[in-house]
């Protein structure tokens, strides 16, 4: 087995860090929302997600949850081809970026993605095929397999739309590349081609959600790029839907950001220059130049995907590190190749031949060196795999013991694993912010720099008692100090994370 996909197996092994998690599986065990008012309509596009994951968690908890992500994010690698095992790289990039690696529903659109990557060029290829029996039946299998994957994946992520128009990309370079080639399609090829495609477009209609569902991913995209003044907020407070640009900027992750924007714009310039090149090759080499065309047209439009929002950085990563360019003089292969021909020792004055270090101790000993650093981190990890410093653990379970009569506030951050862990007590806010009103995520945020207002709505909608994180996401710190210094707030509840107010 290649090397990169190993070690994203090996870097894929962390706590739970995404707190989403905890919002799926308690939706996995039975749906739900806030006490707060839900936006309509209501589509569940994650269901078959939270099914998976709540039963790979009712088997054998957290530990067995990270463990499952590992080997879906190293299968993910494989999907499109990552073997380039002597990329020092690529290793390092993975290294650093493999705090991108959780249980999230994006992980399965990249699986859904990079079986679509190795399958849909199979399916598109050109007429000359179709006359082989054996080609047509293996055709109408992958036909088959991949609508059915398409009818899951609109269940799965709302990201779903990622593989028509992936569909629908491969099919358009077909058609192309059939003309530039000589071999035209014929118009049944074409045909039917273009029915598959559209048939892809319409999978959510199959569902009960139908056209709310088919709608679901241009509500995303509104959130995601704040395209009207009511998604102007989600796309301007939520960090994971800034640009890297944004986050440099405002001086957060800053060697994080700096890499995602080098490799954005490597990613979008390698894209137009592998493209250019695609159209070089004649006659027998159309498939592949088909595909180079297909690979280098995916790198552009996620590379621009990932430079638009930091939570798109996970869909570039896989695509460019497995892109397959002979064209492409930007690869890691080729830039680890020159950076190691630099350390060549000059012929000595007695010296046959010139001394030089074996290549496969410059790629595997820094490797190596990676894994170790790896391993020492895995000292750090509780053995629960429970991300405790990002959800109250502690805090959940004194709150469980004692109960209040009134509403609860929250952190949205914690919303998920209370829900999950204690769902007789419902919550404020949780992650899921596609169900909340742009007024009422602005009115949410408003009580961190406005004390008195959270002490007036408290007040009018029967909230007795709040709880707040001390040191991950710690916007609260003007409203913790309101609530010290007002009589009628007492901290309940204090560990080295949470605290806990309860109002009397």
């Amino acid at each position: 087995m290649p090397l990169l996909p190993i070690a994203v197996i090996f870097f894929s092994i962390f706590p739970l860090t995404d707190t989403d998690i905890w919002w799926h599986l308690a939706c996995a065990r039975e749906w739900v929302t806030t006490w707060t008012p839900v936006r309509m309509p209501v589509v569940n596009v994650h269901e078959y997600f939270q099914l998976v994951v709540g039963f790979v968690y009712s088997l054998g908890g957290a530990p067995l949850l990270v463990a499952f992500k590992a080997i879906l994010w190293g299968t993910v690698f494989a999907l499109f081809g990552c073997r380039a095992w002597q990329s020092l790289v690529a290793v390092v990039l993975l290294f650093i970026f493999r705090y991108h690696f959780e249980i999230r529903p994006v992980l399965f659109s990249l699986l859904f993605l990079g079986i679509y990557w190795n399958i849909l060029p199979r399916i598109f290829e050109d007429c000359r095929s179709d006359s082989r029996k054996g080609a047509a039946i293996s055709r109408c299998c992958f036909v088959a397999l991949i609508l059915a994957i398409q009818w899951l994946w609109c269940k799965f992520q709302g990201l779903y739309i990622l593989g028509p128009l992936f569909a629908l990309l491969v099919l358009l370079s077909t058609i192309w590349n059939s003309r530039k080639g000589g071999e035209k399609l014929s118009p049944k090829a074409v045909a039917w081609r273009v029915a598959f495609v559209l048939a892809l477009f319409a999978m959510p209609f199959l569902h009960r959600e139908g056209l709310n569902l088919f709608l679901y991913p241009f509500g995303l995209l509104d959130r995601l790029l704040g395209l009207t003044p009511s998604a102007a907020i989600f796309a301007s407070e939520i960090a994971e839907n800034r640009s890297p640009i944004t986050l440099l900027l405002a001086g957060e992750n800053v060697l994080e950001s700096v890499l995602m924007i080098a490799l954005c714009m490597m990613g979008i310039f390698a894209g137009l220059h592998s493209l250019r090149h695609s159209g070089a090759t004649e006659g027998s080499e159309s498939t592949s130049r088909n595909h180079l065309g297909i690979q280098c047209a995916a790198l552009l439009v996620t590379s621009v995907l990932a430079l638009v929002a930091e939570r798109n950085f996970v869909l570039l990563l896989p695509v460019l590190l497995g892109i397959k360019n002979d064209h492409d003089h930007f690869s890691f292969k080729h830039l680890g190749s020159k950076f190691y021909n630099l350390l060549e020792i000059p012929r000595l004055r007695n010296s046959v031949a010139p001394l030089r270090m074996p290549r496969s101790c410059f790629f595997l000993l820094p490797v190596f060196f990676l894994l170790g650093l790896w391993a020492r981190s895995l000292s750090a990890y509780d053995f629960s795999m429970v991300a405790y410093q990002r959800v109250p653990v502690d805090a959940a379970n004194w709150m469980q013991k004692h109960p209040h009569s009134g509403r609860l506030f929250n952190d949205d951050r914690a919303g998920g694993y209370l829900a999950f862990v204690n769902p007789d007590d419902s919550t404020y806010i949780d992650g899921r912010f596609i169900l909340k009103t742009a007024e009422f995520f602005e009115n949410y945020l408003a009580y961190a720099a406005y004390p008195e207002r959270f002490l007036s709505d408290a007040d009018s909608l029967n909230m007795d008692r709040a709880i707040f994180p001390l040191r991950y996401y710690a916007r609260w710190e003007t409203l913790l100090q309101s609530l010290e210094k007002d009589s009628r707030w007492h901290p309940v509840y204090r560990d080295e994370y949470f605290v806990v107010f309860d109002k009397h």
